[in-house]
């Protein structure tokens, strides 16, 4: 594991909005451009021979201080409409809900905006959809559902605080990054009792606020999770994965080689949603729902040509992108569930029939200067299978060389 920030003001970058599939070059020294050091307005040096950077301290296993009891939030009883202020303008209509009325659940919020009981200027909204300044949301009653912090020197609260501790990579006063295990979902759904999300309630501060979730990763997959501690880190943070200021890396094991060994994957995705499940399906432009979405990929390693480890780095961030993509050119997964779909395919003894995918890195902007440098390690069934295939996973990563847009 590594926790890291750096200090240097990241280099602005262009939108490139071609569609085609390539493969892509490496950058000469001059390309590359100036590293730690160097002229103001570097790049974030991207690996360990490149850096300069300040570890922080691992923070020391501490018995939690009696919290003050949070302030409930005052529930509108009769339909309520708020405008939208300058301060709030492009923010999501659920960060808005949380904003407003602290302590309202997740399932709540997503009921209300559901049945249309929310609306902006008069029409229905996605909890996802972001908000512009002078409009009216009108807001339904909010009786129900709101939670009641857990007992902070409970012994379930501990328990739940010494999880969170164990998963830490990073932590300041205004960030966190946990290293999310396979397995624990970030947020709830149907039926499910523990996830990220709840977890995170007894992290409440005395006006009870919580920290709020900045982006989200798929349940089986495990790495890098960013959480914001206080609202003016979310406002930063969620502004940095807007404008694509936030670099992430994954790392997974796939069948067979793919070819060209780097490339660029750009497709449009929909939501295909049937009653069990939910895919992402390759769309055409113009098709109700569809997204555009861009991945580079880059060979590490091969394993006999059997399997091979692919490093990925999604530009933009569609649900089910990265796993889609790469059962879009061949070359699914390994222990996907919704993508793996090759025929008459074994997976080698001793690999365990587990999603082999993990959120590796994050570099993003600090909210008050500098970069978060995040790194998770393999997760325990994928360093079982690095190890029984031969995999060194200290090897250079080439993705390094593939372009940010």
């Amino acid at each position: 594991m590594s926790r890291r920030i750096k200090r240097m003001n990241p280099k602005p970058r262009e939108r490139d909005e071609r569609k085609e599939a390539r493969p892509f070059k490496a950058r000469s020294a001059k390309a590359a451009g100036p590293r730690p050091g160097g002229k103001p307005g570097a790049k974030p040096p991207r690996f360990a021979s490149e850096r300069v950077e300040r570890r922080a301290p691992k923070a020391e296993p501490e018995k939690a201080a009696p919290a003050k009891p949070p302030v409930e939030a005052l529930l509108p009883t009769k339909v309520q409409t708020v405008k939208v202020t300058a301060d709030e303008n492009n923010m999501r209509v659920d960060r808005f809900l949380e904003a407003h009325f602290p302590g309202l659940s997740f399932s709540h919020i997503q009921r209300v905006v559901r049945k249309g009981e929310l609306r902006v200027d008069g029409k229905r909204v996605d909890s996802k959809d972001r908000l512009e300044e002078g409009q009216s949301v009108r807001i339904p009653p909010l009786k129900l559902d709101t939670p009641k912090a857990p007992n902070p020197e409970s012994e379930a609260a501990q328990k739940t605080l010494a999880a969170l501790k164990e998963m830490t990579i990073y932590e300041d006063d205004d960030v966190l990054v946990l290293n999310k295990p396979a397995g624990l979902a970030v947020q709830g759904g149907s039926g499910m009792t523990r996830h990220i999300d709840q977890m995170l309630e007894v992290m409440r501060d005395s006006k009870g606020q919580k920290p709020r979730l900045v982006h989200r990763i798929d349940r089986e997959t495990s790495g890098c999770l960013l959480v914001a501690k206080t609202r003016f880190a979310a406002s930063h943070l969620t502004g940095a994965f807007r404008s694509r200021s936030a670099r992430k890396t994954y790392w997974a094991l796939v069948p067979g080689l793919p070819k060209p060994k780097q490339g660029r994957i750009s497709t449009f995705l929909a939501k295909e949603e049937s009653e069990d499940d939910t895919i992402m399906r390759i769309a055409q432009h113009g098709d109700e729902g569809a997204s555009h979405a861009v991945t580079y990929y880059a060979v590490v390693e091969t394993a006999g040509n059997k399997l091979t480890w692919v490093s990925l780095k999604p530009v933009t961030g569609r649900t089910h992108q990265l796993r889609a993509h790469m059962e879009h050119i061949g070359h699914p997964i390994v222990g996907d569930p919704k993508y793996f779909n090759i025929e008459n395919w074994q997976l080698p003894g001793g690999l365990q029939n587990r999603l082999h995918l993990l959120a590796r890195r994050i570099v993003i902007p600090h909210p008050r200067g500098g970069f978060i440098d995040a790194t998770a390690p393999l997760p325990q069934h994928m360093q079982q299978s690095w190890n029984l295939l031969g995999l060194d996973a200290t090897r250079f990563d080439p993705i390094e060389n593939a372009p940010e847009e």
